[in-house]
């Protein structure tokens, strides 16, 4: 009997899961606020597609119950990540609680589960509106960024009382509860660790290094598998990786878990997030190791579990096109020059001022024995 998968959400991010689903003969059902056109990329490409936005989560279940759902899941969206939860659990499917749902997608309750369970941590308040955060005691510079929002949404970085107030105005704007986060910027190097879990046993499967631009903004411009890390702090981050998702009670399915690494080699979670990470990291991480990332993802929702195993081991990275960035358009024209690339992707013909992911326009990633900077394609 052909299974059946909910997918909460259908814009485009969706798209990836839509067709590796269907690739491996199963029926696929995508949720999503139909007033959109954003939401509703997937219409027409997913088997079903039904009118009801993710977060009408009660809505949400008594149709997959009509439909005898056989897994639910999403990738890239904090905001479906409680209904994924919720019907998860009342239907009695692998996935993780819906109040443990709840916390992870709120950045800051995140961060009080990971600081009650031994998680390394930057100092931290949340900002209601109209209301002034406590920071006695707290050194600047500052990241502020809404408590419930991904892709660099609302980030910035303060550098003295005197740009607070902007900055928390503009996190509490993008914020759908209205409240903000307020951090200790931790001076580093930035990474993630790609996880997934079965049972509540981790798996690492990459961690990728990330290039971001300059403050304030700090959008992420590029990647690189593997990390440049040795193997101390590799064990290091795998090991405040596990400590995180445990904090989290994360059970079952990919984690996006992101960290910095100080000169010193100390590590701090920076954020831990219980679905995939973006910027193709399922595309990254099956050029780096063969795994596929999706095709795990949705047999951990289906209920199938085989351990991992990494077949290969390249070097891969991904360079965005974005401001800041326009080398990258002039290789991507020119991708026959490069055998080692192996997608591209350009979307619009002009570039605006980079402030989150969104503001991205194109990309390319390569595949090879070694890691490519932006020297290796001047040649």
């Amino acid at each position: 009997m052909t299974k059946k998968l909910a997918i909460i959400g259908a814009d485009e991010e969706q798209l990836p899961l839509v067709d590796k689903a269907k690739e491996m003969g199963i029926e696929t059902h995508c949720f999503a606020w139909e007033k959109a056109e954003i939401y509703t990329f997937c219409k027409g490409k997913a088997d079903y597609f039904h009118p009801i936005s993710i977060m009408e989560k009660e809505k949400v279940l008594e149709k997959c119950r009509e439909l005898k759902i056989d897994g639910v899941l999403h990738i890239l969206s904090d905001a479906a990540m409680p209904t994924v939860a919720f019907v998860a659990e009342n239907m009695g499917l692998k996935g993780n609680k819906y109040t443990d749902a709840l916390i992870t997608s709120n950045k800051y309750r995140a961060r009080q589960a990971m600081l009650n369970n031994g998680v390394s941590s930057p100092r931290f308040v949340v900002a209601k509106k109209e209301q002034d955060p406590d920071l006695t005691g707290f050194k600047y510079p500052l990241i502020v960024k809404p408590t419930d929002r991904n892709g660099s949404v609302g980030v910035m970085k303060v550098a003295d009382e005197s740009e607070l107030q902007e900055a928390l105005q503009r996190a509490q704007q993008f914020s759908f509860s209205g409240q903000a986060l307020v951090e200790e910027f931790i001076t580093g190097s930035e990474l993630s660790a790609h996880t997934m879990s079965w049972n509540g046993k981790h798996y690492i499967l990459a961690i990728r290094d990330k290039v971001t631009s300059e403050a304030p903004f700090f959008v992420e411009i590029a990647h690189h598998i593997p990390t440049q890390f040795g193997p101390e702090t590799v064990a290091l981050i795998e090991t405040e990786a596990r400590k995180a998702l445990d904090a989290l009670n994360i059970r079952y399915g990919a984690c996006d878990a992101e960290f910095k690494v100080t000169a010193d080699g100390k590590v701090y979670a920076i954020e831990i997030n219980a679905r995939m990470g973006g910027d193709q990291s399922y595309d990254m991480i099956e050029y780096s190791t063969g795994l596929d990332y999706l095709k795990i993802a949705i047999n951990v929702a289906l209920g199938y579990w085989e351990e991992p195993e990494i077949v290969c081991h390249y070097n891969t990275g991904i360079q965005y096109w974005c401001e800041g960035q326009e080398w990258v358009k002039q290789v991507i024209e020119n991708k026959d020059k490069y055998p080692e690339i192996v997608k591209t992707l350009i979307e619009k013909d002009v570039l605006p001022p980079l402030q989150c992911s969104a503001d991205r326009n194109g990309y390319f990633i390569y595949k090879s024995d070694q890691k490519k900077t932006r020297e290796d394609f001047k040649k």
